[in-house]
């Protein structure tokens, strides 16, 4: 598997990926059992992104195998709900004893692995690729999750070990916000 920067040229196959996998187009059993994404990310959206070095992807001999967004919250001109809410809530989430805004920090995310490479460890090279690259960026990379995707909290908080930060709420959807340092540790410091 090859973990790189996503380039304009994945966006088709990166749009599928994200599509088969978005909130709308999964069952309610689907979403329970492997997980969701949710914004509204099409092709285009995503080769912005690509283009400003702001997704990584798995590639398994040119297949698209999963993508992760990581992205500087200064470089998102009109970004969605759900960001602005966890931006807006940066003095009452801490990272290690201090308010979040007054720590350097990536938003990492979404995160989406296609189906047929769930559990071979795809996830897993996209987030140690993703610290790779936000170290010596930032302090952490932050992300939410809506408490209805009990799998990606699992992966991302039991399996990754991210630390929970806090709470907030849009509408009648609640959100966890989770952090991982980008600073090399050991792994039981990595709280």
């Amino acid at each position: 598997m090859d973990y790189r920067r996503a380039v304009a040229a994945d966006a088709p196959a990166m749009a599928e990926l994200f599509a088969a996998h978005h909130h709308d187009a999964l069952t309610e059993r689907e979403r329970e059992t492997q997980g969701f994404v949710q914004g509204d990310l099409d092709a285009d959206a995503l080769r912005s992104m690509a283009e400003d070095g702001s997704l990584l992807v798995a590639d398994d001999g040119g297949r698209v195998a999963g993508l992760l967004g990581l992205a500087s919250p200064e470089n998102l001109p009109s970004p969605p709900p759900p960001i602005r809410a966890l931006l807006a809530a940066q003095d009452s989430l801490e990272w290690r004893g201090r308010p979040l805004r007054s720590t350097p920090f990536l938003l990492y995310g979404p995160v989406v692995v296609a189906t047929d490479y769930r559990g071979q460890g795809v996830a897993r090279g996209l987030f140690d690729v993703a610290l790779q690259a936000a170290s010596g960026r930032a302090d952490v990379m932050v992300a939410f999750i809506e408490l209805a995707n009990r799998t990606s909290w699992k992966v991302h908080v039991d399996g990754f070990g991210m630390t929970p930060l806090g709470e907030f709420t849009i509408g009648d959807r609640a959100y966890g916000v989770v952090g991982a340092s980008t600073r090399p540790t050991a792994p039981d410091a990595r709280r």
